[in-house]
């Protein structure tokens, strides 16, 4: 008898122990993470072979209260090679917990040329705005040239006019349509016309030589 009691005590336990652990509650827990301001916005200019400009920029997490060092990350760069780079401005709080905002750097030795305005693609007569964001650093409102009403097909797009005769475009990535870039841009800067082209390289559009004219 006495064998049986320690048994049947030993289940109960068991039993019991089931039964905590089946009454375990998971909880998910909300945390901070400072929020990234870049007092002078997200897009930069350097010279092919220069540094990357001081960057103002602070950080603060408004649950815990404190201020969070911005450390930036530049090791996607190449200065030889003119185009668009990342760069990524991380802060943490005092738990470790951290936030990532991304600024772009284009690379470029253009100087005193700026081609933004409105275009219209000639084979189309859709028109399209064309924003600086900086020295060289455009961004087109519709890089496949189909006209800002056919909001289905619209694809924002960022370049760089590396020269007085050319454009890079690189690699992006679009929600609607995924990653895609340019390839032959061409930049015409004559007195009387300034156009640009390229060919879009995207599995969503037609790899054709796409070419803009600007109407101011």
């Amino acid at each position: 008898m006495k064998k049986i009691f320690v048994l049947s005590v030993v289940a109960a336990l068991a039993v019991a122990s089931c039964k905590k652990h089946e009454n375990t509650v998971s909880e998910l827990r909300n945390y901070s993470t400072p929020t990234i301001i870049l007092q002078d916005g997200m897009y930069y200019s350097i010279p092919v072979g220069g540094i990357l400009p001081t960057i103002k920029a602070t950080a603060y997490d408004s649950f815990y209260h404190e201020d969070a060092t911005v450390v930036f990350d530049q090791s996607k760069m190449d200065v030889t090679i003119p185009g668009i780079y990342s760069v990524y401005a991380t802060a943490k709080n005092k738990y470790g917990m951290a936030n990532t905002d991304t600024l772009f750097v284009a690379v470029t030795d253009i100087t005193n040329v700026d081609i933004a305005g409105r275009y219209v693609q000639v084979a189309t007569s859709d028109t399209m705005t064309l924003t600086r964001l900086a020295n060289g650093f455009y961004h087109t409102s519709d890089a496949v040239g189909v006209g800002l009403s056919d909001t289905a097909n619209v694809l924002p797009a960022m370049f760089v006019q590396t020269s007085a005769t050319s454009l890079v475009m690189p690699m992006q990535y679009s929600k609607k349509f995924g990653s895609f870039s340019a390839t032959n841009g061409v930049v015409n800067l004559s007195s009387s016309d300034t156009t640009y082209s390229y060919n879009l390289q995207n599995a969503s559009f037609p790899a054709t030589t796409r070419t803009f004219r600007r109407l101011n």
